[in-house]
């Protein structure tokens, strides 16, 4: 069996380490136990022809196997659980279940928090930024208090076992790291915390971050 690789960014500035989305299968794969390879690239080739071949939207992360080469975080991360035969359970009802979690992890949350680093970073400068600050915080918080009562006291969203559906949920809930969002909502807070603890997160933040400091050191 190929060892897959993933394509990502060799360098991006100081704002977006951490929270490039390479991260998402680097988790998956540690969580799995599967060796990878990174193909490194730079900004300038994203936009090639010959890197949109592969993701025609000349984003990253990439992914290819000996089957199949695809492209977003969320195929990615099912490729690599349902490849594995881990993260999701082998029963269909479970892993639909934990599909829908993923899905809505991209859908219906991914939304509301990509919309508060717009306002607050890629357009703090423009004029209506603080107006509508407000709006894009109350609609995010609507959706994490919905999130936070289906989790109840659950340890994980389906329960005991952290599928597919927890792994995308928190990677896209770290997107709100330093912002004080979370600490109005404890009981998400806490579910992040408890899935950024997991030692197959905290070795692929590390893999994600030692990218850029070698970067920046060259």
């Amino acid at each position: 069996m190929q060892q897959p690789v993933i394509t990502t960014f060799g360098w991006v500035p100081e704002f977006a380490r951490g929270f490039v989305r390479d991260l998402r299968p680097r988790w998956a794969f540690e969580e799995v136990g599967q060796p990878y390879t990174v193909d490194y690239i730079d900004i300038e080739f994203s936009k090639t022809q010959a890197h949109r071949a592969f993701q025609p939207f000349g984003q990253v992360p990439t992914y290819r196997d000996d089957e199949v080469e695809i492209f977003e975080s969320g195929a990615m991360v099912l490729r690599i659980a349902e490849r594995a035969g881990k993260l999701i359970p082998a029963d269909t009802p479970g892993r639909m279940k934990a599909t829908q979690w993923l899905i809505a992890a991209l859908n219906s949350v991914e939304p509301r928090v990509m919309a508060l680093a717009i306002n607050d970073l890629f357009e703090a400068d423009q004029s209506w930024s603080k107006d509508r600050r407000p709006v894009v915080v109350a609609t995010l918080d609507s959706g994490l208090a919905d999130l936070a009562e289906a989790l109840r006291d659950k340890i994980w969203l389906d329960g005991d076992m952290f599928t597919v559906g927890d792994l995308m949920m928190v990677s896209v809930l770290g997107g709100l790291r330093g912002t004080g969002v979370l600490d109005r909502h404890p009981r998400i807070a806490a579910y992040v915390e408890r899935g950024e603890a997991r030692p197959a997160h905290r070795k692929a933040m590390a893999d994600h971050l030692a990218a850029f400091g070698d970067a920046a050191a060259a």
